[in-house]
């Protein structure tokens, strides 16, 4: 088992998530980084890393699964949310996109509005998400926010919330004109997407036309 990683990135894969590979001692692994990390670390080829490491492997994936963070906290958080049904290592990591502890006190206060903000997991997935883990992350619902957080690329509000939208079920162009007119009602609202998701269904409390 691999625990820990230090060594030269010689590739990255440019599909989202993030995939580098590592040489440590002569060997190169393949590593996996979440949203929110890649966007901290920003890897180039010749970059040296040190990372602490998930891995998984199984008899339906007999083939290793390595999954990167900078803080060890971030990947006993991210061995916890693997746990969730449905939600294996490469969903997961693509999820990821806001820091741990952001993450982990919307699970302990059952805030589906910021879980729903993590890319395909929708409310049915933020539901089964608080049903498995809350009371189990409070841990890391209490660390500060920094290293990889602090360095994070603040979202695109607009792009996030419209894209929320659409995984619950609404169109495109409806959920765009939404979060449009939410803006035009109150512009500071792009600054906080909770907000902004918020002020949309206050606003549109019915239930989205299923997409042809």
């Amino acid at each position: 088992m691999i625990s820990y990683l230090k060594g030269e990135v010689i590739q990255v894969q440019q599909n989202p998530p993030r995939v580098v590979v590592l040489t440590a001692s002569g060997v190169g692994y393949t590593v996996t980084l979440p949203v929110f990390v890649e966007e901290a670390l920003q890897p180039y080829e010749g970059q040296e890393l040190g990372l602490h490491i998930y891995y998984s492997v199984s008899e339906r994936q007999p083939m290793p699964t390595l999954v990167g963070f900078e803080e060890a906290g971030d990947r006993d958080f991210f061995e916890q949310f693997v746990q969730v049904e449905g939600i294996g290592p490469a969903r997961a990591a693509s999820a990821l996109t806001m820091p741990v502890p952001t993450l982990a006190y919307a699970i302990e206060t059952e805030d589906l509005v910021t879980l729903t903000l993590m890319p395909g997991i929708g409310q049915r997935g933020a539901h089964k998400i608080i049903a498995t883990l809350k009371g189990k992350v409070s841990e890391s619902a209490s660390r500060p926010i920094e290293t990889a957080a602090h360095r994070a690329r603040v979202p695109d509000t607009r792009a996030d919330v419209v894209a929320v939208l659409v995984n619950l079920g609404y169109r495109n162009n409806e959920a765009v004109t939404m979060v449009d007119d939410a803006i035009r009602r109150d512009p500071e609202l792009i600054e906080d997407p909770q907000a902004l998701l918020r002020d949309v269904f206050r606003n549109h409390p019915a239930t989205p036309a299923v997409t042809q």
